[in-house]
């Protein structure tokens, strides 16, 4: 199957290709069907795949980024610790976020994969589990340190030679507020990577260790050239942009700095962190490696290696990464200094990512979009006396990306590096003491542009019992930029309603926050900038904006020079040309 310089046939490397692909989406599906939390069956806060055995991705579930993309970086921290004591039956657990983890809630499962006696492989995968036994239930914004955000399970083997350490297992359920969820969950990591071990054991014994991991250096090399070949189109050159967080959930009043930096030399890319500020007192830190890294990662290659704009087969994985380098300071918000804790992750990283696309609009500004949104992480909690055990809601509440190069922005949608689902009203209605009231589309008017910005939602949960919800969002002071005289978008708007109908503003990050017996937490997402001249947007645009209630007859005028007849609900040209003119002329 190989040449007589070791190249794989291209049948034989089209079919393990393919093969590779499958057993990641393979499992993903398994631990969408078998997973115990809404968390994970319903948002896909998940991830699996196979790694070579230093690490290297093979392949991955389509589902979020983040759960994936750190995979690599469980794998080196856990085997820092083990140094190759890894045996056939061994399944590893890990979530330590100063050696690989993305957070602290989520669970690495890793199984190694042993071939004629040999570590060949491994199969792994994470999912974020709804309680991981920190200082508050859930998740939470203000906490001191690494050690009161979870309970470590730091290189554990949960079993060891095929056999079970119920001991280890049994401190590991003593130590969650949601055993129920979180044995479902565990069991479904164990399953999905068991199955990984079994199709990637098919294919070593159908076609050879070495046609196996053949396949498996050449896809990787492919996927860089795919890469290089991107970035190489690029001049060489430095790029910036920078943007700020609202607060760390503390020191209310005071905005955290986000500054990022691009340079291109040839076919390699650098993305610079380090003038970002320093890392907080509160859990509004970014593991380096488990969360900073797949992040950048993923708007990189989503810039430069769209899937969706190439004929040509393009797997995710190693290969894509190798040409970008990322570079944060230690002691900054983006690489914390131990033992800060790095729990709230996922804003302060799609601040980052969002200033990456800004700063490469310059060079390729038909690849980029403007501003996009936060999504908002809102976690729901409660007891329940008679199972003595809480119930935890995590949900992601959906932002929306800024306009694009021939596109509107895109609405209620999980934005950047995450790619999460929402969670059904029915599904919450259903499992949780909450009623949600109200979901759909914010009612505010879309960031005037050629391309306009994208709306987020809003969302109303009511509480039918006591209890206390932690709050994970931003942009509530700086709204997502404009591009090229695209008009900024909303900022976001969190507040509670009392029963007797008083409104509470709220911060944008709440920790453990009471919510009584018929109170309501409203969500207001932030919405997406502008990209381009909205004089420049195609009057029927405007118009179909008007006719779905986006846009009312005096913003049309007034931001878009449309003039639309509300008579005949029709465009009236003539109108429209002399108020455009007279713009242009500044008039």
């Amino acid at each position: 199957m190989s040449d007589t310089q070791g190249r794989i046939d291209p049948i034989t490397l089209g079919v393990l290709g393919g093969a590779f692909q499958a057993i990641g989406l393979e499992m993903g599906h398994a631990l969408k069907r078998m997973a115990y939390s809404p968390a994970a069956q319903q948002v896909e806060d998940l991830g699996g795949g196979l790694f070579t055995v230093d690490g290297r991705e093979i392949c991955e579930s389509d589902t979020t980024p983040m759960h994936i993309g750190s995979i690599p970086a469980y794998i080196r921290g856990f085997m820092r610790r083990l140094e190759g004591n890894v045996n056939p039956g061994d399944i590893i657990i890990h979530n330590n976020p100063y050696h690989g983890a993305s957070h602290s809630p989520d669970l690495c499962v890793a199984i190694p994969i042993f071939w004629e006696g040999e570590l060949t492989a491994w199969s792994a995968s994470t999912i974020h589990l709804s309680d991981t036994g920190g200082v508050f239930p859930g998740i939470a914004i203000d906490v001191h340190d690494v050690w009161a955000e979870s309970k470590i399970y730091d290189s554990l083997k949960l079993y060891e030679n095929g056999v079970r350490n119920e001991q280890l297992w049994q401190f590991f359920i003593d130590n969650t507020r949601t055993p129920s969820y979180v044995i479902g969950d565990t069991e479904a990591m164990i399953a999905a990577g068991r199955l990984g071990e079994k199709r990637f054991l098919g294919l070593l014994e159908r076609y050879g260790k070495e046609t196996v991991t053949g396949a498996i250096e050449e896809f990787l090399d492919y996927c860089e050239r795919m890469m290089r070949a991107q970035i190489e189109q690029v001049p060489d050159g430095t790029w910036e942009a920078d943007g700020w967080l609202d607060d760390d959930g503390r020191n209310r009043g005071e905005p955290l700095y986000v500054h990022t930096k691009i340079t291109i030399e040839g076919s390699d890319i650098t993305v610079d962190l380090s003038k970002s500020c320093d890392n907080v007192v509160t859990g509004f830190n970014v593991p380096f490696g488990g969360s900073v890294l797949p992040g950048i990662y993923t708007v990189i290659r989503s810039v430069f290696l769209d899937e969706a704009t190439f004929d040509d087969f393009i797997p995710q994985n190693d290969g894509i990464f190798r040409p970008i380098k990322v570079i944060a300071r230690e002691g900054s918000i983006f690489n914390p200094s131990f033992p800060r804790s790095a729990l709230s992750r996922v804003c302060p990283i799609l601040r980052a990512s969002d200033a990456a696309i800004q700063a490469l609009a310059e060079v390729v500004p038909d690849r980029v979009a403007a501003g996009s949104s936060a999504i908002g992480v809102g976690v729901y909690t409660g007891y329940i006396p008679e199972k003595s055990e809480y119930w935890v809601h995590v949900e992601i509440n959906e932002g929306s990306y800024g306009g694009r190069c021939g596109k509107d922005g895109m609405d209620a949608i999980d934005v950047l590096t995450v790619n999460s689902r929402n969670t059904p009203i029915e599904e919450t209605d259903w499992l949780f003491p909450m009623r949600t009231e109200r979901y759909e589309l914010r009612d505010v008017e879309p960031a005037p542009g050629r391309w306009r910005g994208g709306i987020g939602i809003i969302r109303a949960n009511r509480f039918m019992g006591d209890g206390a919800f932690t709050s994970e969002t931003d942009r509530a002071y700086e709204a997502p930029s404009g591009l090229f005289g695209g008009s900024p978008g909303t900022t976001l708007r969190l507040y509670r309603v009392d029963p007797d109908g008083t409104e509470e503003p709220l911060e944008s990050k709440q920790t453990n926050f009471s919510m009584s017996a018929g109170s309501t937490l409203v969500w207001e997402q932030a919405c997406g900038g502008g990209y381009g001249d909205p004089l420049e947007r195609e009057p029927e645009a405007v118009l179909n904006d008007y006719l779905e209630e986006f846009v009312s007859l005096e913003s049309a005028a007034r931001d878009y020079g449309v003039v639309i007849d509300a008579a005949s609900d029709s465009v009236d040209a003539e109108a429209t040309a002399r108020l455009r003119a007279e713009r242009a002329a500044g008039t």
